[in-house]
């Protein structure tokens, strides 16, 4: 996951709780923005276009574990299912769920990793794209973590199977750190033993974006009541960084509950595979009115780097079960140590102005003709 950048607190459209404002603030903005003015005149200088707006979800149920990266201009959204791993690209943020979805990668009939296939993940590392996914033989007692590599430079094209990660025993969400000098770790969510019941968060050195070295550590084992709620889970671990500060926001309890939720850990030291120096911090966000089993999240900042924002999936039914997930976005901030502030879930009928950009978001402003100008209108 990249650095996120320094950020201001972004914006977000009329605040006010009566849903038939937002609903008529979000026409209005649209409008606005779309709306081009055609009279006779002459251009005269560059002006800022009105904002444009989305509403939450990114994408319609079902749809989960959601990962994000910008890039070249584009925004990446990787996607599985049985059919194998597959990709949408847009310049538009908002329009994701509308983009295309291109197969990438299909799996093998039978082998390590064919059948089960979860949260894939798109990480560029030196210079090369690479997909982390979870999948398993047909057994879930058998899930591993497999990695593929881009057969050529399009972030959206054909991709290979390049193995499968040696974690000792069940896997999934597995995810990327790299640290500022150049050290590379890969974070799962693992059993403890062979038996499916509780799952704890695990680190160990890469010695290649294919290759993993030396034994796991134990970083997070679900012990706090938010954690173990339907079932001890701790999974879908994150990487956050900015100015230095290293952080892994991560999944709690039951995902098919209405208390899955974030909660975070903090790097307090130099050495990430000494237990003692990831610190937690706590549940970080959790269902409200507007949401419920928020979790699994991503991290993607603005093309201008200003902004930074959370990427999750979250349940619209209280009920216990999976097909209700969709996926969602928002801004959020940071306090005065350094720490995300991630706030709580918004309503989905609130607009949010779209992630900056810095190309495109000018337009000619137009002068009127003078009063004796001797072209007439044409009605």
């Amino acid at each position: 996951m990249r650095k996120a950048a320094c950020a201001p607190t972004p914006q977000l459209l009329d605040p006010a709780r009566s849903r038939s404002r937002r609903r008529l603030s979000l026409l209005l903005a649209v409008a606005m923005g779309g709306v081009v003015a055609q009279a006779a005149a002459e251009p005269t200088a560059l002006a800022p276009l009105a904002p444009q707006v989305f509403t939450n979800p990114l994408l319609q149920p079902p749809a989960q574990d959601p990962q994000i990266t910008y890039q070249d201009g584009h925004y990446y959204y990787c996607e599985s299912s049985e059919e194998g791993i597959f990709m949408r690209k847009s310049r538009d943020f908002g329009s994701l769920g509308q983009a295309p979805r291109q197969r990438v990668w299909a799996p093998a009939n039978n082998g390590p990793v064919s059948h089960h296939i979860w949260a894939p993940e798109l990480h560029i590392l030196d210079g090369k794209a690479y997909i982390y996914f979870a999948a398993d033989d047909g057994d879930n007692d058998n899930h591993r973590m497999g990695v593929l590599v881009a057969e050529t430079d399009d972030l959206a094209g054909s991709y290979r199977l390049a193995g499968v990660l040696d974690t000792g025993t069940w896997a999934i969400d597995g995810t990327v750190l790299t640290l500022d000098d150049g050290r590379r770790y890969f974070i799962w969510s693992g059993w403890p033993g062979k038996k499916n019941g509780q799952q704890n968060l695990y680190i160990s050195a890469m010695k290649s974006p294919v290759e993993l070295s030396g034994s796991p550590v134990l970083i997070k084992e679900p012990d706090q009541e938010w954690e173990r709620r339907a079932m001890p889970i701790c999974e879908g671990p994150q990487v956050l960084r900015r100015d230095g500060r290293t952080f892994i926001v991560y999944s709690a309890s039951g995902s098919w509950t209405a208390d899955y939720c974030l909660g975070m850990l903090v790097l307090d030291g130099a050495n990430p595979l000494d237990a003692t120096t990831w610190k937690p911090a706590g549940q970080v966000f959790a269902r409200n009115e507007f949401a419920y089993g928020v979790g699994h999240c991503g991290f993607v900042s603005s093309p201008d780097g200003r902004e930074d924002w959370l990427v999750y999936h979250a349940k619209n039914k209280r009920r216990d079960g999976w097909s209700d997930r969709e996926v969602r976005a928002q801004p959020f901030t940071w306090d005065e140590r350094g720490w995300p502030v991630f706030g709580e879930p918004v309503d989905p009928l609130l607009p949010l102005v779209h992630p900056v950009r810095t190309e495109g978001l000018f337009a000619a402003v137009t002068k009127p003709k003078s009063p004796d100008s001797s072209e007439q209108r044409a009605d």
